[in-house]
């Protein structure tokens, strides 16, 4: 088996290991499949859950797509890969909960690979997950951030853990806002130095995801909450609408290179509003979140916990 299958069986059971888990703790909804093609080359598998018992629409999909053109999100971005034929390998996921003190959160894992004339141009492998809570508790975040430091220990450790965290923090960046999406996690993209080792890496984010997330859920989702919580979280999601459309770079890729758009925007949260010159109350539970949307040292501040 090539490189590249092997990262497409590995990005295939991912996908079914994490809807068979997000299905167990949902208890009450299942993911539907829609299985779709692309004209120029590949296709994928697009899995929704919707109006479950903890996740008001929990998306995950599985992409194999190719093509003798890049889009100019990604041509800008790498301008030496102009010309060359590509495939790209993934799965990426987005879970927006019904709970407002369940934080929504993201997650991607990506093999990319281009070639010129039948010769390898480049590969590379990219990834990460992030967490965007509304209500933010401090074990919470202190949970995902050292789960995120632990599986980056044999990988360069500290160093490795801060370098990725403070991409994330650089990129889920709302500059229009001057706040970041969440409260960040772990992000890497163009990394393509040593194929066994980044693959073990990328492997390590995406079976970490779970070991980060599932105990938030299990903590948070039977949180009592009313009208007033449910008017925040829906107002909030917005930014996330905000980011997707504006700065994400994988959906600018998918919506330039001919992608199927139901699957890119699944992000999307199903409902959510806009408020012109909203500003939540001085001392509201509301007001706690602005602390939390700058990049800060989460496990040193939060290390007495």
């Amino acid at each position: 088996m090539n490189e590249f299958d092997r990262v497409r069986d590995y990005l295939t059971g991912l996908q079914d290991r994490i809807c068979a888990a997000i299905e167990t703790a949902d208890g009450g909804a299942r993911f539907t499949e829609d299985n779709w093609t692309r004209a120029e080359g590949g296709g994928g598998r697009t899995r929704i859950l919707r109006d479950g018992a903890v996740f008001e629409q929990a998306g995950i999909g599985f992409s194999d797509v190719s093509g003798t053109k890049l889009p100019p999100s990604a041509s800008a971005h790498r301008p030496e890969l102009a010309g060359a034929s590509w495939r790209a390998v993934g799965v990426s996921l987005v879970f927006h909960p019904r709970n407002p003190y369940l934080p929504t959160t993201h997650a991607n894992v990506r093999h990319f690979r281009a070639e010129r004339d039948g010769q390898a141009v480049a590969w590379w492998f990219g990834g990460g997950f992030d967490l965007t809570p509304f209500y933010p508790f401090d074990e919470d975040v202190l949970h995902w951030h050292r789960t995120a430091r632990a599986l980056c220990e044999p990988f360069g450790g500290q160093e490795r853990y801060d370098a990725h965290k403070r991409w994330c923090d650089d990129y889920f960046f709302l500059r229009h806002r001057d706040e970041t999406r969440g409260v960040g996690g772990l992000f890497f993209d163009d990394l393509g130095k040593d194929f066994e080792r980044d693959f073990a890496y990328q492997r390590a984010v995406g079976d970490g995801f779970l070991d980060a997330y599932l105990p938030i859920v299990a903590q948070r989702k039977d949180t009592a909450y009313g009208e007033r919580e449910r008017e925040f979280q829906l107002y909030r999601r917005g930014r996330y609408v905000e980011f997707n459309l504006v700065y994400d770079r994988g959906t600018l890729f998918g919506l330039q290179s001919g992608g199927r758009a139901e699957s890119i925007l699944m992000s999307l949260p199903p409902r959510v509003r806009w408020e012109y010159g909203f500003a939540p109350e001085a001392g509201s539970p509301e007001s706690r979140l602005a602390d939390y949307l700058k990049p800060r040292d989460w496990l040193q501040d939060f290390s007495t916990l």
